[in-house]
């Protein structure tokens, strides 16, 4: 089994999920920025030519960091971060859903129609003209879920999950982007210093 990896908050979220489960796999380098993920052989790989993927043993690949982070939660031993009954995997993927397509799928596309625009404008239909609705819709729902937080550990209570580890790889891009979180917010700026703090946030 081995990972294929590169810059940026997808295989970001992959490896701190890794970490905070204790899995070590292989390595293969990709690079994003020469558009090695673009072209062949990695697009047999993955169709979608995005990053990360994960081999497994049998030569089966697997996309998209929420399939991944599941399937590793599930092959390797050790406490569940999706959960570890019925009500909390399914408490876990709500939330999950929630801040993949309210924050981070309009932060990270208002990155690659601003300031990231040179890179992507040959490898993504781009929108120059959304991105500043796109910041704002991805602020507005960081106050939403801030407000939700309220008296909260993590995401899901008292649990760390997925959720926790994707929203604070995809923030942690933000903040490099352009796009950082409000210091005004009353409860994510603590959140997400009680992750930066966790080993796992080096991975």
């Amino acid at each position: 089994m081995k990972l294929y990896n590169s810059i940026g908050p997808n295989p970001k979220t992959v490896r701190m999920f890794m970490a905070e489960k204790g899995i070590e796999l292989p390595k293969v380098a990709v690079d994003l920025m020469g558009g090695e993920n673009r072209r062949e052989p990695y697009l047999s790989k993955n169709p979608s030519g995005q990053l990360p993927c994960l081999e497994l043993d049998d030569g089966t690949v697997l996309a998209e960091i929420t399939a991944i982070c599941e399937y590793l939660d599930e092959t390797f031993p050790g406490p569940s971060l999706i959960g570890a009954t019925p009500e909390e995997r399914a408490q876990t993927r709500m939330w999950t859903r929630r801040i993949d397509l309210n924050i981070l799928e309009p932060l990270t596309n208002a990155f690659r129609f601003s300031d990231g625009l040179k890179l992507f404008q040959n490898r993504v239909h781009v929108i120059p003209q959304a991105a500043d609705d796109l910041k704002q819709i991805a602020r507005e729902k960081l106050a939403w879920l801030d407000g939700l937080m309220a008296g909260k550990t993590y995401v899901c209570g008292e649990r760390l999950t997925l959720a926790d580890v994707m929203l604070f790889a995809f923030l942690e891009f933000g903040a490099r982007v352009g796009q950082p979180l409000d210091p005004g917010l009353k409860t994510l700026p603590a959140w997400y210093e009680r992750m930066k703090a966790r080993p796992s946030a080096k991975a």
